[in-house]
């Protein structure tokens, strides 16, 4: 046992010790609220997730699977620029989509105020009603879909294109070969997609609750902030994570019975096909009209909220509400990497059991919804309150400490949910350069310790740095956990959003919006760039 594996071995067990401590309360004795929720409302709870879970799934597959065929076998007008211009609506997250959207189609937005004013024209509301289930699954779906664009469209560029040429030789036509060749090969890709997507709609609270729809997620919310039942909160909980289990393993399952790989080691890429005419038209046409539904249009509407509510909106409170942000996620993006760099360093020299389990385990994070995260870290930290007054009390000093209400609650929530995306960056910069110069180093003399910071940190600096930047823009957009964790009159981008929406205050709301999907456009044209220069 060396220092790295002792910090490895911590750092996991803390990551894991909040989910470990909901599964064991679980099986607490029942009150009298988790039974009337159990008999009358858990049902209910559970039947719309499923409902909203498969038809999201579905619709994304369907929008990004047939994108990325498109992207990756031919070749159209305004190709380039939806190339990465379809990865955009991640810059947008559901909940501001949705305040975007309910702004653009209620009675006072602009599009029943064009019909009334210019055409006299009053329309029937519950048409423009998006407030309900199905518009929560639009709002999901075009905000989600990138995910299966970006990682089936990764995977169709790097296949054999002999399979398409052979069936296109055998006389199949497009929409044969998509079916019956792109779909099958592409399993694998299009359930590592859709399993992201899932996992998001999961963890989100901000689309579900402005809706009012009745979700697991908002379930968690209500039991623990309306009724002030932290024990009912922790059932539920615990049954949200049973979902996200059976959703892995499932996941699992569907990756694992199938695999395709090609009979030769000479494997040309796909060269997209020209297309002329009204094919070329209505490809571009299809593409313009998925990315304007999906960034387009709420990106110009959060535009014009802005110059329409810059003089209503306190500037000195919205520069504080940056700075919380900037704060927050600049020291949890900093502790993330740090961790993920010590863990990473651990499995890669470590070849036993303990560094393959690491690996899995440290991961999880992102698979638990951050209402369920947020539940178990709440815990962790009033036992450590308890423990320190206690100790405090004992020892004769007079001292009131509260880790509960502090910003490490949010930091420590962070990590756990967010360590997998900083990890997954710095193990594949490990891969990428492999062990020969860390053994070249260790064979001259250096320890592990002084090999990591002379030679081994210097050759994944561009992994670190994507590492960072990822967990920085996923913390601005976190609002789960942001909501429920941060200290009294804390606020950050996201709640801040997130609270004038509920107050209807839709076009303030937007000023706090476009900072965030400024900021999370200019990290996807970043990561756009990085990824055309590896490939090329």
């Amino acid at each position: 046992m060396n220092v790295w594996s002792i910090l490895t071995v911590l750092f996991v067990f803390i990551t894991l010790l909040p989910n470990v401590n909901i599964l064991f309360r679980l099986f607490s004795e029942p009150n009298q609220n988790w039974e009337h929720i159990k008999t009358y409302m858990l049902q209910d709870y559970l039947i719309t997730t499923l409902i909203m879970l498969l038809s999201i799934g579905a619709l994304t597959i369907i929008i990004g699977v047939s994108l990325a065929w498109l992207i990756s076998a031919y070749d159209f007008p305004l190709k380039r620029f939806f190339k990465w211009g379809l990865i955009l609506p991640l810059a947008i997250p559901p909940y501001i989509g949705a305040y975007t959207y309910h702004g653009l189609l209620n009675y006072t937005g602009i599009i029943q105020t064009t019909l009334r004013n210019s055409f006299g024209i009053d329309v029937n509301q519950r048409y423009f009603d998006i407030m309900n289930i199905p518009g929560a699954i639009f709002i999901y779906t075009i905000f989600l879909f990138p995910y299966v664009f970006m990682i089936t469209r990764t995977f169709l560029e790097k296949q054999s294109a002999s399979l398409i040429e052979n069936a296109r030789l055998l006389g199949r036509n497009s929409v044969e070969i998509f079916f019956r060749i792109v779909v099958p090969i592409s399993r694998v890709a299009i359930v590592g997609g859709v399993s992201l997507v899932i996992l998001e709609f999961l963890n989100d609270y901000g689309v579900v609750k402005y809706f009012g729809i009745q979700t697991l997620s908002t379930s968690i919310f209500q039991t623990w902030f309306g009724l002030g039942d932290l024990e009912s909160a922790i059932k539920l909980a615990g049954t949200l994570m049973a979902v996200v289990f059976f959703l892995l393993i499932m996941e699992k399952i569907l990756r694992g019975r199938k695999e395709y790989s090609s009979t030769t080691t000479k494997i040309s890429p796909l060269k997209p096909i020209k297309l002329t005419g009204w094919k070329a038209v209505t490809t571009s046409l299809y593409c313009g009209g998925v990315f304007t539904f999906a960034f387009l249009i709420p990106f110009l509407q959060l535009i014009i909220w802005v110059f329409m509510a810059y003089d209503t909106v306190s500037y000195r409170e919205f520069f504080e509400t940056i700075k919380n942000s900037i704060f927050v996620a600049s020291v949890g993006s900093v502790v993330i990497v740090i961790i993920a760099l010590v863990i990473g360093n651990f499995t890669r020299l470590s070849k036993g059991l303990l560094s393959k389990i690491a690996a899995r385990l440290v991961v999880l994070g992102y698979s638990i919804p951050g209402a369920v995260i947020a539940i178990g870290v709440l815990i962790i930290f009033i036992g450590l309150d308890k423990l320190l007054i206690s100790f405090y009390d004992f020892v004769g000093l007079n001292l009131k400490v509260s880790l509960s209400t502090s910003l490490l609650l949010l930091f420590f929530a962070y990590v756990i949910r967010f360590l997998a995306i900083g990890y997954n960056s710095i193990e594949a910069g490990y891969a990428k350069h492999g062990n020969h110069f860390t053994e070249a180093s260790r064979m001259l003399g250096m320890s592990i310790t002084q090999t990591f910071f002379k030679v081994d940190l210097k050759l994944i600096k561009g992994a670190v740095f994507s590492a960072l930047i990822l967990s920085w823009v996923e913390i601005i957009k976190e609002l789960p956990l942001t909501l429920i964790l941060r200290p009294f009159n804390f606020e950050t981008l996201a709640t801040k959003a997130f609270q004038y929406a509920g107050n209807e205050m839709i076009q303030e709301a937007a000023m706090p919006s476009i900072v965030i999907v400024m900021i999370s456009v200019i990290f996807i044209f970043f990561l756009h760039y990085i990824m055309e220069k590896e490939q090329s």
